[in-house]
């Protein structure tokens, strides 16, 4: 465990958000995991779920931009959640070349289920942190992520 400071350095902040971050993961898959509910769901996959049925129907290239991951990570979980019978393609009847997504019978049955249950895991995963101190943690992880293009190295990288 990294020690408490008043003045801690970066890397140290980052090594206990990274570490935060997966127990976080680990914890709400594994609850997610136990729900009774007939087919397997996650938090990438409830998430990308979730994004469908607000969007109704959507192309693949603009729920990637929704969920802010590459094409080739929706693809494969798109592939995974039709192979489940969660997820459908459908023409899209604006641009005969385009294809969208939409949720099947199956996933629109269980979804609002399963999204209820994700808000009382993330309750719980969230417990010891007041209203006001979750305000502020997503002021500063929006924050964090504002304007950042770390696909360049750093200064002594090059």
């Amino acid at each position: 465990m990294i020690p408490y400071s008043s003045t801690p350095q970066s890397i140290d902040i980052i090594h206990v958000l990274i570490r935060t971050t997966y127990h976080i993961q680990r914890e709400f898959d594994a609850q997610l995991s136990a729900l009774d509910v007939p087919f397997q769901i996650s938090g990438p996959r409830l998430r990308l779920l979730s994004t469908v049925s607000q969007s109704g129907s959507i192309r693949m290239n603009e729920l990637a931009a929704k969920i802010g991951v590459k094409a080739r990570s929706v693809t494969d979980i798109v592939d995974a959640l039709e192979k489940d019978k969660l997820l459908v393609r459908i023409p899209d009847p604006m641009d005969r070349r385009a294809t969208l997504i939409q949720l099947t019978k199956l996933a629109e049955t269980h979804l609002s289920e399963v999204l209820a249950l994700q808000d009382e895991i993330s309750d719980r995963l969230l417990g010891n942190i007041s209203i006001e101190q979750r305000k502020q943690f997503l002021d500063l992880l929006f924050q964090l992520n504002e304007n950042k293009d770390l696909s360049q190295p750093c200064e002594g990288f090059k």
